[in-house]
Formats: structure tokens, sequence, C-alpha cells
């Protein structure tokens, strides 16, 4: 089983409160209706490469809850209860803990200071990469280890350089060996002993790719992206993500994946 092996996925559907998100850029105007389209044809794609997809409802409280992978990990094993850097987002690890416990025997979870943001968060082949950055901090990242620990999963601990929000905003697994990654995540030598594809010069958000089973997920506004990983021998499925990119947010974001245990 290769961790990008998926037969289970959980979304949630977006509130309307989104428009309303946590972003880099304050001026940008987010269209609910837009989102919508983008989750919609994102759910659609995990279900026809192969993953039984539970959408959980809206949290009109919680206008970033879309972006499930940030408060919760689940590997097959067991899952892990993150605490989100973000003031804001604190209370959505509590609203998914319902759906973990219907797939989850075990659950684990973050406590007091120790902040993660599961963006943070890139499952390898023999180790768990965990990045500090604005939303995650040394406590977290150090707990974090200890619970993956009790899952039998090895991690390492690694620096997101200071202008990118999250490991994964620079960078995605494209197979065993292979990485698709930012120029600057590239320059930092955590990658060494990987094949990098290096995304082209503009098209910096389009590292937030995402390997489900044996299709690769792209943004459809990075044709030069797609045309890169598709010569590099892989299935490429473009998706809209114009309004979710505005949110500072890509493709890996709005779910959380697993491998159900047999």
């Amino acid at each position: 089983m290769s961790v990008f092996d998926f037969d289970h996925a959980i979304v949630r559907e977006p509130a309307r409160s989104v428009i309303n998100g946590i972003r880099s850029n304050p001026e940008a105007e987010v269209h609910f209706s837009g989102i919508l389209r983008e989750h919609s044809s994102y759910v659609a794609a995990l279900r026809a490469a192969g993953a039984r997809v539970e959408v959980l409802p809206a949290l009109e409280r919680y206008p970033d809850s879309v972006f499930v992978e940030d408060p919760a990990l689940v590997l097959p094993k067991g899952a892990i209860l993150l605490r989100p850097g973000a003031p804001a987002r604190l209370g959505e690890s509590a609203e998914i803990r319902g759906a973990l416990n219907r797939h989850f025997d075990q659950i684990l979870e973050l406590e007091g200071e120790e902040f993660v943001d599961g963006g943070d968060v890139l499952v390898m082949p023999d180790v768990i990469l965990v990045g500090r950055s604005r939303r995650t901090n040394d406590r977290g990242a150090e707990a974090l280890r200890s619970k993956l620990d009790r899952l039998g999963r090895k991690s390492r601990i690694v620096a997101t350089p200071d202008s990118i929000l999250h490991l994964k905003t620079a960078v995605s697994l494209l197979s065993e060996d292979t990485v698709l990654a930012t120029r600057q995540m590239a320059d930092t030598g955590i990658f060494s002993g990987f094949r990098i594809v290096v995304v082209p010069e503009g098209e910096e958000h389009a590292a937030n790719a995402l390997r489900v089973n044996e299709t690769i997920f792209v943004g459809d506004c990075f044709p030069r992206t797609i045309d890169l990983v598709a010569q590099a021998g892989f299935a490429v499925h473009a998706l809209p993500v114009m309004e979710i990119g505005k949110l500072d947010a890509g493709l890996s974001c709005m779910s959380l994946r697993w491998m159900k245990q047999r």
C-alpha cells in the first residue's frame, strides 16, 4: 500500500461565511457560488479516482472549515486531532471529532499550546514531515511527533521558509521518489534524494497538487505545470481552484484521505 492509495475521504460543505475566510490579500473578493462549484468538482474527482467520500455539513461559525485537512491528520492506524494555529479556527477540531469516531478506533489529540495545521504535514513513503511555520509551532511539532510514534510512524521536523504559509503550499508528492515543488522549496534541501519537478515561475501555487491513487489533481489555471506533470509520466486531472486560491488554499486542503485497514 502506497501513501497515496486512498479508498476513503472526508470533506465538508463550504459555509456561506467562507467568503470571510482568512487570506493574505484581504482585498480579494471571494464568490460563494464559485467556491461551491470548485468544491463540487473536487468531490466528484475524489469519487472518480476511487475514494468513498463522506460529506459533512457546513459550519457557518467557522468560515475556513471547508479546509478539513488543517484540524486533523488521518492515517490507516488512527487519527490525530490537531490544533490549528489561527485562533479563529481552534474550534474546528472538536467539530470534526464525531466524523473521525465513525471511522477510527484510535484518536489521539494535541493539547494546550501545541499548534499544528495539517497543511504543514506531508506524509512521505518512509517518514512524515512536519513543517514549522506561522501556524505550526515547536511545541506542536514535537507533540505531533510523539503521537506519530504511538501510531508506528517515523517523523521529522523541518523548517518551512518564512514566506510560505504551509509546507504543502509549496510541495506535494507525485510518486514515491518524486515531488512537485516551488523553486524556493526545492532549494531548501529538504527533498534531497528525490526527483524534483519544479513548477514554472508564476505558477508557484500549483505546487499544492494532490495525488489520489493513480491520478494527480492540479489546478486548471496552471497550464505549464499540468504539461510538466504529464510529461513526467503522470495522469493529470485539472480542477478549478481560482476561488479557493483567494483563500490561500489548494487541493490538499479540502479533504482528509486514508486507506481503510483490511
